[in-house]
C-alpha cells in the first residue's frame, strides 16, 4: 500500500509564502531555496512550496481546487486556531461554520490555496 507523505502547493515565490506558513505550523522548513521550500512533520507528513517560475516547473492545471486541512481534537480548538490566526493576519475565506461534519472554517494562503480547520468528522 502506498502512504501519501507529500503535499505540494504551486506557489508565485515560495519564500514569500514560507513566510506564512511558518506563522500558522509554528516551524521553520527543513529546506528552503528560492523556488522550492519544504516542512517536515513528525508524523512524517511533509508540505512543500514549488514555484510556478521555476525553469523545471510543468503544470497544465489552474487554479486552487484543493484544501489543506487542520483536524484538531475539538471545537474550542477550531475556535482558538480561528482567534489566533486572525491575530496573525491570515485572510479568512469562510468564518466559523457548523458543516456537515463539524464546526469549521477556511483560511486563505497569499496564493489563494484553502486552508480548513475542523474537528474529525462525527
Amino acid at each position: 500500500m502506498l502512504t501519501p507523505n507529500l503535499l505540494i502547493f504551486y506557489v508565485k515565490n515560495p519564500l514569500e509564502s514560507a513566510v506564512f506558513y511558518e506563522n500558522i505550523f509554528r516551524t521553520k522548513p527543513v529546506a528552503a531555496f528560492p523556488t522550492y521550500v519544504a516542512f517536515a512533520f513528525a508524523n512524517g507528513f511533509n508540505f512543500a512550496l514549488w514555484s510556478t517560475a521555476a525553469k523545471d516547473f510543468v503544470s497544465s492545471g489552474s487554479g486552487n481546487l484543493s484544501e489543506i486541512v487542520f483536524m484538531v481534537p475539538d471545537e474550542l480548538e477550531v475556535q482558538r486556531l480561528r482567534k489566533l490566526w486572525d491575530s496573525l493576519g491570515v485572510a479568512i475565506e469562510q468564518d466559523l461554520f457548523e458543516a456537515v461534519f463539524g464546526l469549521t472554517f477556511v483560511a486563505l494562503d497569499p496564493d489563494g490555496h484553502r486552508i480548513r480547520v475542523c474537528i474529525p468528522d462525527k
